[in-house]
């Protein structure tokens, strides 16, 4: 990328590494060494023109995620993320579109890490 003049890395840990759960404490250690990878490359590759930022898909509408989550109480927007609106996020962040977006964290989970639905 240096050689090309730049470029975007766009690094996905998803939304495990932006809360903590119980029983899986390495694998959500990676997801937040992830964050920090993300924030220190953004700004030593910034001089570079190689922008760095990440994407935390939610719950997406994948196979292993129906068996899981026979419905979406803890979703705001009451619905998994489809594969397709995951990769359109990728793609603006890889492309000139977020030229100057670096160090960022872009979060696509139907509101979920944003607090609990209204329970009543």
């Amino acid at each position: 990328m240096k050689d090309a003049g730049g470029g975007s890395i766009v690094n996905i840990p998803s939304t495990s590494g932006l809360k903590g759960f119980a029983g899986v404490l390495v694998y959500i250690s990676s997801k937040f060494g992830i964050r920090g990878l993300t924030k220190a490359a953004a700004v030593e590759l910034a001089p570079l023109n190689i922008r760095v930022n990440s994407v935390h898909p939610g719950n997406i509408n994948t196979d292993i995620v129906d068996d899981l989550y026979p419905n979406f109480n803890h979703v705001p927007m009451n619905r998994l993320g489809e594969p397709e609106e995951i990769s359109k996020l990728v793609m603006f962040l890889a492309g000139d579109d977020s030229s100057f977006s670096t160090g960022a964290e872009f979060v696509a989970d139907g509101g979920e890490t944003s607090g609990m639905p209204t329970l009543f």
